[in-house]
């Protein structure tokens, strides 16, 4: 591999919107060898889909790669069958080796979309977990102490409160720690939520033998509802392989609060744009924001067609180019009209009919532009109606006469 440039290649640079760093002063002297630093960064298949808070690490590691190092991408098929107990007030539910390989077949193609794969090195921890045995794992269990796993602010707060942590838990971060041995890491990078777990991987290497990893942190990208880091079982996220106008649309629906933190976190504008941007008005930012946001992951042109069907939607109030269309089918018509909870469930508006009734009793559905406020009504036979549900999505359906 060839030796490292210099462009980008400082610690100032390298730390820039950085939470912490484990030492600067260590990466430094690193730094200085010149030579490519391998960088890791783990990532646990726990499900199917990777989301702009994913892409928040895998953004700084291709800003290493830009650099010359090498990312190396740790695919945590063992781990997550173990589960990441990380700000979880509950034990997590283990997953199945079937379940985690499914999730790891979406992971990389979508991690591409980012990193540089020329420059991506890819491992599984399952390559050497699964050649220990109970023994070695009694081993890894001796490099620390309950008193020091107590010490981490999740199991601390559920101690503290009674709330049950299964004995597996405590071997989590110790098995991320082993995954740097493994890989000979220079540099692990993850969430400031992973901090405990990182310097685990330090003192590992250190009892090793080896030079100990740089431990560097980074700010957790808060979700849609503005509160909680972003998740998809929380239904906050924004998926890498979102439809453009679904990206679009979701980001637009950001608090505004959250824009600054969001343009230096998910996209790459210069900070004198984004503070141009800021300092006009809201929704031109956050439209520029969606834009940037929907370019990284379809291109330019599909930011664009997303930002005019958005604006034809909700600000000229006009209707999407591609609204799917369905003729319900006929034992669905009881007494010359269908259901409405019937129509939505039947067309994928709604899971469930129960899902059905909350949206129309929190005012969600419309038909024909008519707000549905009766659970009980009824489409007639022989119409045609569009049906929406929330902003942005809709569906015209025919009732069979």
């Amino acid at each position: 591999m060839e030796t490292v440039v210099s462009s980008g290649n400082t610690t100032e640079a390298l730390l820039a919107g950085t939470v912490a760093c484990h030492s600067s002063a260590e990466l430094s002297a690193k730094l200085k060898r010149g030579t490519p630093l391998r960088v890791k960064f783990g990532v646990d298949p726990s499900s199917p889909d990777l989301h702009l808070g994913h892409a928040v690490p895998l953004r700084y590691l291709r800003r290493w790669q830009d650099a010359g190092h090498l990312a190396v991408l740790l695919l945590g098929d063992a781990t997550a069958m173990v589960g990441d107990p990380t700000g979880k007030n509950a034990t997590r539910p283990q997953l199945t080796r079937e379940q985690v390989e499914a999730h790891a077949a979406t992971y990389l193609e979508q991690a591409f979309h980012v990193l540089d794969p020329e420059r991506t090195e890819v491992v599984r921890n399952s390559d050497w977990f699964d050649q220990m045995n109970f023994m070695d794992a009694i081993k890894l269990g001796a490099t620390t102490t309950v008193a020091r796993m107590l010490e981490r602010d999740t199991f601390e707060t559920r101690y503290k409160a009674g709330v049950p942590i299964s004995l597996h838990e405590f071997l989590y971060p110790l098995m991320q720690a082993r995954d740097s041995v493994e890989v000979r890491a220079d540099v692990e990078i993850g969430g400031s939520d992973q901090t405990f777990n990182l310097l685990a991987g330090r003192d590992q290497m250190r009892d090793a033998g080896m030079e100990p990893q740089i431990c560097i942190t980074l700010p957790l990208l808060v979700g849609l509802d503005g509160e909680q880091k972003m998740s998809k079982s929380l239904g906050n996220a924004i998926g890498l392989t979102d439809e453009p106008r679904e990206m679009f649309g979701r980001a637009m629906s950001l608090p505004d609060a959250l824009m600054p933190s969001w343009f230096q976190l998910t996209t790459s504008l210069s900070e004198a744009r984004v503070a141009e941007l800021l300092a006009g008005s809201p929704r031109e930012a956050k439209g520029a924001l969606a834009a940037e946001i929907v370019a990284t992951y379809h291109g330019e042109a599909a930011a664009r067609e997303a930002s005019e069907e958005f604006d034809r939607i909700f600000r000229d109030k006009g209707l999407p180019d591609d609204i799917p269309s369905t003729r319900l089918q006929a034992e669905l018509v009881e007494d010359g009209s269908v259901w409405i909870v019937k129509a939505l469930t039947s067309v994928g508006l709604a899971a469930s009919s129960g899902e059905a009734r909350r949206l129309i009793r929190s005012g969600g559905v419309r038909a024909d532009d008519e707000k549905v406020s009766d659970e009980q009504a009824r489409l007639s036979a022989g119409g045609s109606y569009l049906l929406r549900v929330g902003k942005r999505r809709f569906h015209r359906v025919e009732v069979p006469a």
